[in-house]
């Protein structure tokens, strides 16, 4: 039990390369449209970089006219492109350089230690009189602080210089000697060794870095990556007075027992175990380091002033007051162990009905302060570690928690390293730290999902205008020039063909001319979302190498699109299936129903559907009859001789959370119905257990051709669209004639068997558009 203990203890810590600290709510801001001669050089390198990634291709061929785009796009499914993906993917791992940066985003250049290396020195300043600090980041009181104590602050500027000196005249040689790319590497390395020796603010600021390819080079980034913000642990007899000090009473009054030593030692902090006296629960005690809250603002505040004065010289591009005042906002948050606490309970709220298989330790706020955190301890092993066979259904459940917090509550964990997901003894997956948190908007929210809608239809025009949204464009930026430029690049992933059509390095010098060209940046927001889906796959990658987190993702977004009731989501649902022309597409409406399926099997999976989980049960949503029933048929429906099993798709779009997608498909019905000869309408009346029915169509007055009009080609479309969707629906058992046509009869047969009640509400709706219809063309054409 105790090595599956101790492999739960660094969810109190930052533990592993990028840390909780690596939380980049604040490191971009927006970039200048010229950019400066190193950032030039820069962005030459990625090109490079993302040209070596790819082997050569002969040209793409000529783009097709857009009635061909149009028929490409409408037979394309997204299987298609998770398989292009995952071949994209492996060419990508054969360069060296975007391997490891791919490795890093994984998590997987993390290191598994709970103790730095002996020889780490942590250089912290130590202040008597911390009155004045702020709680909350305030460069106003920090520099009100720290500039009546110009004695500590040249005392620590010295500190600084002293250990980077060396590394800022190297850069300089470089420069001269114009050999910055040959040292690229070496100077990478020394970055990462001295960012490691100056402390918690400069290991987090790191670790924040190294996911932004938009500001570092690869190699800075790769070896950033490496960052391990475990340091030797401080005095124990300091941390016991500090757990007195901050919980008010000796700690022997709280914990019956508290182990000698800390479990795991980081920058901000280092845990040990113990046992509640009041209830002897097993806990987990995170206590503070001191003189963190000193050092940590006299470098905000030393780092601050430099960027004011590098403000001064318009050469220097980089936005340093900007990047310091967004990232340390959240910095600070990390240091208020009540914040965290709140964050872990709220969490575990929101995945509580619909995720039960998702838990989160257990905050004991009577034990907790602003330095001294009591969470319950978790049993359990990393999963990325984990041999066990549910492996795979975790990182689903996984997969789906990180999309809900992202898309649904707008609430997200914002440190998803493979030390913060634990695979507990019975199956369920836990989260740990919740030290910093990301606050999504509705816009943000919902823009990803339009955006992804608009990109499904190659509609260009509104995927700027996404990115202006989503915070990669600012706003009032000429979108003019961009977009012919984003099309190009669009049109040459998605073309039919596949990725074998596609030049590489055309595509790869297309997207880093853009980033050149224009103002792009990276929202910080979804340098997370990047992080947590490259752990998230890194973890399922080691058991299944052909796992693509498209194939978990787009589920989810099927999943939103159709239970969520925003005008929005509506909005994009209609439009993913409709297109900007406004023509039914029954391959997006197999395509949605198809992913809701496979999120169903995902939510059920890790024990969802034995635990009752909100979404585990969509697919077995309860229908609620209508009051007022069709007239009564003698059903002389001809059952089939093995009963149909509703699927969970046809199961939810009978289910009145199905309404409103319900709808397109009945639209189709009519529309189908409509469109057959008198002949099979009798037929269907008859199959209906109405054996004579009086012709009445023949009692009136009109032209026939009003009431039985020539099948058209689009008719035929609309027949063959519902009878694409009715073979889905009913697993495939639909029926044709003997000549291929349509034998709408024997889809009707075959649905209405399915859920039997569920006509007393469906059936009267289609006769009553159908008659309003067939009402409405009978005067349009006979009488007007």
């Amino acid at each position: 039990m105790e090595a599956a203990a101790s492999a739960s203890a660094p969810h109190l810590l930052q533990c592993g390369g990028f840390g909780r600290g690596r939380v980049v709510a604040g490191l971009v801001s927006p970039l200048p449209r010229r950019r400066s001669g190193q950032q030039q050089q820069q962005q030459r390198r990625l090109r490079r970089v993302l040209a070596v990634a790819t082997e050569p291709r002969p040209p793409a061929p000529p783009r097709p006219s857009s009635r061909t785009r149009a028929n490409t796009i409408q037979s394309t499914r997204f299987g298609d492109v998770s398989k292009e993906i995952k071949r994209v993917r492996k060419q990508m791992e054969e360069d060296e350089q975007l391997a490891s940066l791919m490795r890093g985003l994984r998590g997987q250049n993390l290191r598994d230690d709970q103790f730095a290396d002996k020889d780490v020195t942590m250089r912290l300043v130590e202040v008597t009189n911390t009155e004045g600090l702020p709680l909350v980041y305030s460069p106003e009181i920090i520099s009100a602080y720290w500039g009546k104590r110009p004695g500590a602050v040249a005392t620590r500027a010295v500190q600084l210089l002293s250990v980077a000196g060396g590394f800022i005249s190297h850069i300089i040689s470089d420069l001269i000697t114009d050999k910055i790319k040959e040292n690229e590497v070496a100077r990478a390395i020394e970055l990462r060794e001295i960012v490691t020796s100056l402390g918690p603010a400069y290991i987090k600021l790191g670790q924040a870095l190294s996911i932004r390819p938009d500001i570092l080079s690869p190699a800075a980034m790769t070896e950033l990556q490496k960052l391990c913000d475990k340091v030797p642990s401080f005095p124990d007899d300091i941390a016991m007075a500090l757990l007195e000090e901050e919980l008010g009473r000796p700690w022997q009054d709280i914990y019956s027992e508290l182990s000698p030593s800390p479990i795991a030692a980081a920058s901000l902090g280092q845990v040990y175990k113990g046992r509640l006296k009041e209830t002897g629960e097993l806990v987990a005690v995170k206590v503070q380091r001191p003189f963190v809250l000193e050092t940590v603002t006299i470098d905000l505040f030393i780092i601050r002033n430099l960027g004011l004065v590098l403000k001064r010289f318009p050469q220097v591009a980089l936005d340093v007051v900007g990047l310091v005042d967004e990232w340390a906002a959240r910095f600070f948050e990390e240091l208020d162990y009540v914040n965290e606490g709140e964050n872990g309970t709220r969490f575990a709220e929101m995945m509580r009905e619909d995720l039960p298989q998702v838990v989160v330790p257990k905050t004991y706020p009577e034990y907790t302060s602003r330095k001294v955190l009591t969470t319950g301890w978790v049993d359990g092993e990393k999963l990325s570690q984990s041999t066990e066979d549910d492996v795979g259904s975790l990182v689903n459940v996984g997969v789906i928690c990180y999309l809900k917090q992202l898309l649904d509550t707008g609430f997200f964990h914002a440190d998803p390293h493979p030390g913060n997901m634990i695979r507990t003894p019975d199956g369920k997956l836990c989260i740990l730290d919740f030290g910093l948190v990301t606050k999504l908007t509705d816009d943000q929210k919902y823009g990803m999902i339009e955006a992804i809608a608009h990109l499904i239809h190659r509609d260009y025009d509104a995927i700027v205008k996404d990115f202006v949204k989503l915070g990669f464009i600012p706003e009032g930026v000429n979108l003019d020039p961009i977009l012919p430029v984003l099309a190009k690049v669009f049109d040459q992933a998605l073309e039919g063909g596949g990725a074998k059509n596609i030049n590489f390095q055309e595509l790869a010098a297309d997207l880093a001319q853009i980033t050149f060209d224009y103002p792009f940046r990276i929202p910080p927001y979804f340098a997370l979302i990047i992080r947590a889906i490259g752990v998230l796959e890194g973890i399922a990658l080691v058991g299944d190498p052909e796992f693509a987190i498209v194939d978990e993702a787009y589920p989810y977004i099927a999943q939103r699109l159709l239970t969520d009731e925003s005008p929005r989501l509506r909005s994009a649902l209609r439009y993913t299936i409709y297109g900007k022309t406004g023509v039914f597409d029954a391959e997006r409406f197999i395509d949605v129903m198809q992913a809701f399926e496979n999120f169903i099997s995902a939510a059920k999976s890790g024990g969802g559907e034995d635990m009752k989980g909100n979404m585990a049960e969509l697919g077995a949503i309860g229908f609620q009859p209508s009051t007022s029933l069709v007239p009564a048929f003698p059903m002389a429906i001809s059952q089939p001789e093995n009963p149909i099993k509703a699927r969970a798709a046809l199961s939810f779009l009978l289910s009145d959370r199905g309404d409103f997608f319900r709808e397109f498909i009945l639209d189709e019905i009519v529309k189908a119905i409509d469109a057959v000869s008198r002949e099979q309408l009798l037929q269907i009346a008859s199959s209906f257990g109405v054996r004579n029915p009086v012709p009445v169509f023949g009692m009136v007055p009109v032209r026939s051709g009003a009431l039985l009009p020539t099948i058209t080609e689009e008719d035929r479309i609309i027949l063959n669209n519902v009878e694409k969707v009715a073979k889905f629906l009913t697993a495939g058992t639909a029926n044709q004639t003997v000549n291929g046509d349509v034998n709408v009869v024997s889809l009707v047969q075959e649905l209405l068997p399915v859920l039997p009640s569920i006509s007393s509400k469906i059936l009267p709706d289609v006769l009553s558009r159908l008659s309003s219809r067939v009402f409405a063309r009978v005067i349009r054409e006979a009488f007007l």
